[in-house]
């Protein structure tokens, strides 16, 4: 089995060079060139056909973004879910397609997201009583950004048709960013209410639909695949230390707030004197350990965003701007709005 990278050298995540071919067959189909695309952001053939080869998550965004403009077309990301197949989410795909239910097929597929995918901002989760799947937010939302919540709710809708030959499949679609002005387009994609400025981003599907079984359904070789992705999640983990792993939950509780040492403890499942202790045995601390997760993530949002100083002093979990123009001042003795400059002239 190949090794996994534990940790991004991206501090705000990486996604598989799967999606990245999703993106190129939804850009082909609408008639972009993605020989451009693929100059411009250096992607060669090798690295596209390679299974574990990861992009960081503010490129892909600025690729995505490059993609539509290209094309023309907003709502690229709804191409990507319809042209979205169970293997472009690697073997995570696979066993949801063979699973004995379209629920717990999804529920295999989300569960087993961080094969493919890992981001500072969280990471999807499910609901089975209410039959809901939920894609984390990312706000602050902007045009670089739309077409990742589109086609992730989209590749999951298009999982579920896949599976069960049926093309209504959703009640409900909730979708955090404001309208772009193309409800209609989307209601006619998802073939559902679809209600912009929610409060989540997520499908919920029908009950019937829920519990079918899916044409490919395969107990044993649902096992065997899962047992796989089981495999792999864990040698993932193992190689995190505590503090990889305080600051992989840490990361999606910071927007707008500090989280506390007592959360981050209950989450690991353990109580605060222990975390703290564990800490220490590894050289550090919790404040030590936030703080340079701050520092981390500053560096990648103002490199590799255009989001304003006030929306990343928020991301950090600053309780204000000047707060974090402060901590920017420790950390590298130059303001942030300064430093981004420099950083923008050098390029």
């Amino acid at each position: 089995m190949t090794t996994r990278t534990h940790h991004p050298a991206n501090a705000l995540g990486n996604i598989s060079l799967l999606y990245v071919l999703v993106l190129l067959r939804a850009t082909e189909a609408e008639g972009g060139d993605t020989s451009r695309l693929k100059t411009q952001f250096r992607l060669s053939d090798p690295a596209l056909a390679a299974t574990e080869a990861r992009i960081s998550i503010p490129r892909f965004m600025r690729l995505g973004h490059a993609a539509m403009s290209l094309t023309g077309n907003p709502a690229l990301g709804l191409r990507m879910g319809a042209l979205t197949r169970p293997i472009d989410a690697g073997i995570a795909g696979l066993a949801a397609e063979t699973a004995s239910t379209v629920g717990r097929a999804l529920t295999t597929l989300i569960r087993f997201s961080l094969l493919t995918s890992q981001n500072s901002r969280g990471e999807p989760t499910l609901s089975q009583k209410q039959r809901i799947a939920r894609f984390y937010s990312i706000r602050p939302y902007n045009q670089y950004n739309y077409f990742v919540v589109d086609s992730i709710l989209a590749a999951w809708t298009q999982l579920v048709r896949h599976i069960t030959g049926r093309y209504d499949v959703l009640e409900r679609v909730r979708i955090e960013y404001p309208s772009i002005g193309l409800d209609d387009v989307f209601e006619s994609w998802f073939r559902c209410p679809v209600e912009f400025s929610a409060p989540e981003n997520s499908i919920r599907l029908k009950e019937s639909v829920w519990q079918q079984t899916p044409t490919q359904a395969h107990e044993a070789m649902h096992d065997k695949l899962t047992g796989w992705c089981e495999e792999e999640l864990a040698q993932i983990r193992r190689g995190w230390s505590v503090a990889d792993r305080v600051r992989y939950l840490m990361t999606p509780l910071l927007r707008g707030e500090t989280p506390a040492l007592e959360t981050l403890a209950a989450k690991l499942g353990t109580t605060s004197w222990t975390l703290q202790r564990q800490l220490a045995n590894e050289g550090t601390g919790f404040r030590q350990l936030l703080d340079n997760t701050r520092k981390q993530l500053a560096e990648d949002y103002l490199r590799e965003t255009d989001a304003s100083l006030a929306e990343i002093a928020w991301l950090l979990g600053f309780a204000n701007p000047p707060a974090f123009h402060k901590a920017y001042q420790r950390w590298h003795g130059i303001s942030p709005g300064e430093n981004r400059k420099k950083s923008k002239y050098r390029e």
